[in-house]
């Protein structure tokens, strides 16, 4: 097995949604906002290579969105998903299986590009789309709270060609794939799935939006996005817990400059950042 940090770009959220009840004025030492309040976070996609599959897990907010929504998140940067996968070698019809941790359009948007004729359809032409039924359900039939997450245009156009897998919510943490767990989440949206991998006696959690940054391990910061914040809680408590006994790497796909850590207690018993993992060091196990 090997690792590929794909870096897809950034984009702008409210800073007070990302920190919840976190005062700014604690917050905004550790990523500064701009005259909105807005703070930029990457969308930081993971590639698992192995002998016979290439799981892309995730895949940011693409760029067919039209420029109200532009507007309001403002996605940028140097890379695109597609040359940030050209760029470590890939081409679109290598992926065969896209890993969607949940249906925010952060982080499925980039699963679907429009074609020449203005036409929607999946980006990946060889892949198979991995999701469960139970968050499928969700996102299709969205609360009013959630519903300006779940856009259409990144869902129905995976529905309507087919291309959907699912895989079986259960409550413990399930074997996909050799190597690859999953395991299922529900505090930040329902049912949402936390990869957890094994590469080489190395275990990588996939945080996805349980924590999205390295700013989110302290037990308070939770955001204001999430459905049911105590149970967040609870589950971040358990990946800081398990990370800190078993020397677990974080993976975080929104924290701008660092990709993944280790878990330390500080002098009052609190877990804090440890080793900073640079995206060579994953890419090297």
């Amino acid at each position: 097995m090997r690792l590929h940090v794909i870096e897809t770009g950034y984009l702008k959220l409210d800073g007070g949604a990302m920190f919840g009840i976190v005062p700014k004025t604690m917050w905004e030492r550790l990523q500064q906002p701009d005259a909105k309040n807005r703070c930029t976070w990457a969308m930081r996609c993971l590639l698992v290579e192995t002998a016979e599959r290439r799981i892309l897990i995730d895949t940011g907010i693409g760029d067919k969105q039209d420029e109200h929504f532009r507007a309001i998140f403002e996605p940028q940067g140097p890379y695109t998903l597609l040359d940030a996968l050209r760029d470590k070698g890939f081409q679109p019809e290598d992926i065969t299986d896209v890993f969607l941790t949940h249906l925010h359009f952060d982080h499925v948007g980039g699963a679907i590009t429009r074609n020449s004729d203005g036409q929607l359809r999946p980006t990946f032409p060889k892949a198979l789309y991995w999701t469960n039924q139970v968050h499928l359900d969700w996102a299709l039939n969205p609360n009013p709270r959630e519903k300006a997450s779940f856009l259409e245009e990144n869902i129905r156009p995976l529905v309507e060609a087919g291309v959907l897998r699912f895989i079986e919510v259960q409550e413990e943490d399930t074997a996909w794939l050799p190597g690859f767990k999953v395991r299922f989440v529900y505090g930040h949206t329902e049912a949402m799935m936390v990869p957890l991998i094994e590469c080489h006696g190395q275990t990588i959690v996939y945080c996805a939006d349980v924590m999205p940054s390295v700013h989110h391990i302290g037990l308070p910061y939770i955001m204001a996005y999430d459905l049911r914040p105590l149970l967040t809680l609870e589950e971040k408590t358990r990946i800081l817990a398990d990370a800190h006994t078993q020397n677990h790497w974080l993976f975080f796909e929104h924290d701008l400059s660092v990709p993944a850590c280790t878990v330390t207690m500080d002098s009052r018993q609190r877990w804090v950042r440890g080793e900073t993992i640079t995206a060579e060091r994953l890419e090297a196990l």
